[in-house]
């Protein structure tokens, strides 16, 4: 979704960095053989996670929601030397493909896949982190955020996605739609939790950027 008029967000695509072309073929595949390739980043919000993680230099990642592998590849950009991206994802279906493209790219080894529902791998990580992107199934959001807020470090970063889920967020709300009414909540927890300081950016979908204190 766009919040700006069309020339002048092309304007801003066009003055940022370049989608670099691993990428690029990453996302032609996902076009032509996964469906929903609509869940991608993309390449201006993939510039946006990538400058954010290269800002934060982290040593660890956690990333909730896969798909293809676009964003944890922005994300690991960032990531120091010798440091370490988990990533979660459900599908099974896709994991040879993420594999694929994260051993294309300099970052394969540093790069951990798991397979299942995050609410079950989240507690069995011994680790914390330094930096948390949620992009996964909307209804757990705020289970996402209180399984992760106690492993994430003191001034670690959480940036959650599709915090303004295509506009609905300021619709009123049927009262079947539960993945909007979970936004909703979301959105105020975050705002309201004295552990965070939260920024709630209009990129894309929406982009909310949250500090541990």
């Amino acid at each position: 979704m766009h919040f700006l008029p069309e020339k002048l967000d092309d304007y801003v695509v066009s003055h940022s960095q370049d989608e670099p072309e691993l990428l690029q073929q990453l996302t032609r595949e996902t076009y032509q053989k996964i469906l929903q390739p609509i869940m991608l980043s993309g390449p201006y919000q993939g510039r946006v996670l990538s400058m954010i993680s290269k800002l934060i230099q982290p040593q660890t990642i956690l990333e909730l929601g896969t798909f293809t592998g676009y964003a944890t590849l922005c994300l690991a950009e960032g990531l120091q030397s010798n440091g370490d991206i988990h990533t979660i994802d459900i599908n099974e279906e896709l994991v040879d493909f993420q594999r694929k493209y994260f051993d294309k790219s300099p970052f394969g080894a540093q790069i951990h896949q798991h397979l299942g529902s995050a609410i079950d791998i989240i507690p069995t990580l011994d680790m914390t982190f330094d930096l948390v992107f949620i992009d996964a199934d909307k209804p757990n959001y705020v289970n996402y955020f209180h399984l992760i807020i106690d492993k994430l470090n003191t001034g670690g970063v959480i940036i959650s996605d599709n915090v303004l889920w295509h506009g609905k967020v300021i619709e009123p709300v049927n009262t079947k739609d539960h993945s909007t009414k979970a936004v909703l909540a979301y959105n105020t927890l975050l705002k309201n939790d004295t552990r965070v300081e939260t920024v709630l950016l209009p990129i894309r979908d929406g982009l909310t950027i949250s500090r541990k204190k």
